[in-house]
Order: C-alpha cells, then structure tokens, then sequence
C-alpha cells in the first residue's frame, strides 16, 4: 500500500480499542480460546468498579474489554449494527463503534473464512469490495481492492476479517466528503 507520510504526528498503530462487555468471562473464551487472541494485561479496577483485560491482535496493537457492573445494555440498531452487512440493518448512531476490522493475510483469507464456520461462527457472504455500482462482486478481480466477510461476538461487537488487495495510490482519494447535511465539500478530498 502506498505510504503517505503524516506531518502533523507519529502515530505507529493502534495502541488499542477499547470496548465494553456485558461478561468478561464469555469475552475471554470468544477472543483468546476461539479466535486465538493472547490475553495480555489485566486490571481489576478500583473498588469494585469493574474490569479492563486487553488481547494482542499482532503488530503490536490491542483490542481491550471493559466490564462495568452497572453498564447499560446494548440498543443493537443504534449502539451496534442490527445486522451483519447484507442481512438487514447495518447503519449505527453517531459516536458509536460499527465494527472492528482485523487485517488479515490475503492468502490466508479463504481459509479463515471455513476456520470461522468450523468453530461454529455465523459469518456474512464474502464481500469482494470494488468500485463498481454496488461496489462489490462476487468474483476476485484486479478492481477488487479489499476482501471481507463480518461476525459477531457473544456482546453483538461485529468483528470483520479483511485482507487489502491492491496498493493505493492517489487516484482513490476522489470523493468529497459530505457535511451533516449531505452537502458535498468543495475541498479537495485528497488532503
């Protein structure tokens, strides 16, 4: 993938992400038993008010769980999509985590696409993303440029395995973006 050099800070990843579980127990079992992910860091936090467990997904960086006794419950529709992509309702609320996407190694896709199904996980189709009308195709091709298939886990997070298939360059960065009203910006979209 091309590299665009940042001017304004040195970011080196993704330190970590960090969401909250309705039971950190079943978290552990899903993300480090059933996906493989090592658990790295614990903390109980002070005076009773919860837990914070971070997994190593690779290249340094960590997906982490809090667990606060008196959390919320989940508005599936709202706080997280309703539906894997393709199933129905995939569009969430402002300020909300619509999924996390793990990279994962283009050659290996396909075969932890059937991993996946093996352990019993519901997946969505394989989506081959391109920049056709639907934008995506149900074949590989050389306009395919990410491959995804979603899941979620026990908490309803919905979780996506992706693989880039193509380097970027500058002719990708065309499209303006759109204010809270839909507006297109005038700006240049490649800044």
């Amino acid at each position: 993938m091309a590299k665009r050099e940042n001017t304004e800070f040195e970011f080196r990843g993704l330190n970590h992400l960090a969401l909250v579980c309705k039971d950190m127990e079943r978290t552990v079992r899903f993300y480090r038993d059933v996906l493989g992910m090592p658990l790295i860091k614990t903390i109980d936090l002070p005076g009773g008010s919860g837990q914070h467990f971070f997994f190593d997904i690779g290249n340094g960086d960590s997906l982490a769980f809090f667990w606060f006794p008196n959390a919320p419950e989940a508005v599936p529709g709202i706080s997280n999509p309703g539906s894997l992509p393709g199933g129905g309702q995939f569009v969430t609320a402002h300020a909300s985590m619509n999924h996390v996407a793990f990279n994962v190694p283009a050659e290996k896709f396909d075969d932890y696409v059937d991993k996946l199904k093996a352990k019993g996980i519901e997946v969505s189709p394989v989506l081959n993303h391109d920049d056709s009308e639907w934008q995506v195709s149900r074949e590989v091709h050389p306009g395919v440029f990410v491959r995804s298939v979603y899941f979620f886990d026990p908490d309803g997070v919905c979780l996506e395995f992706a693989c880039w298939t193509k380097d970027f360059d500058e002719s990708d960065v065309r499209h303006a973006p759109v204010n809270a009203a839909g507006v297109k910006a005038v700006a240049r979209a490649a800044e």
